[in-house]
């Protein structure tokens, strides 16, 4: 099992989760579409050659970030990241992939 988050503006919260809840993503026993989402404020300076969704190159971007954590099964992890780097405005989007245990 591993734990995904990432981070994505308000206009593309729902279309990103949904995307990653059709891969696979969110299931906890016998419950889907689950995750872990709070507002934060996040910030990027785009370079050179960047295409950036949000602002313009060489200038410092400030922005409402939505940080969502959700859980994904072992064989579905490469399909979940693929589908959130598919759905996800930025041209790099910033996520996190974590392996958990069971105890």
């Amino acid at each position: 099992m591993f734990k995904l988050c990432f981070f994505v503006p308000d206009s593309h919260l729902e279309s990103v989760k949904s995307a990653l809840f059709e891969a696979g993503a969110g299931r906890i026993g016998l419950y889907d579409q689950c995750c872990w989402q709070v507002l934060g404020h996040g910030q990027f300076r785009p370079l050179p050659g960047s295409e950036p969704h949000l602002g313009s190159t060489g200038a410092l971007e400030c922005l409402e970030e939505w940080k969502v954590e959700l859980v994904v099964e072992a064989h579905r992890i490469q399909a979940v990241v693929a589908a959130l780097k598919a759905a996800h405005p930025y041209e790099t989007p910033a996520y996190e992939v974590y392996r958990l245990e069971a105890f």
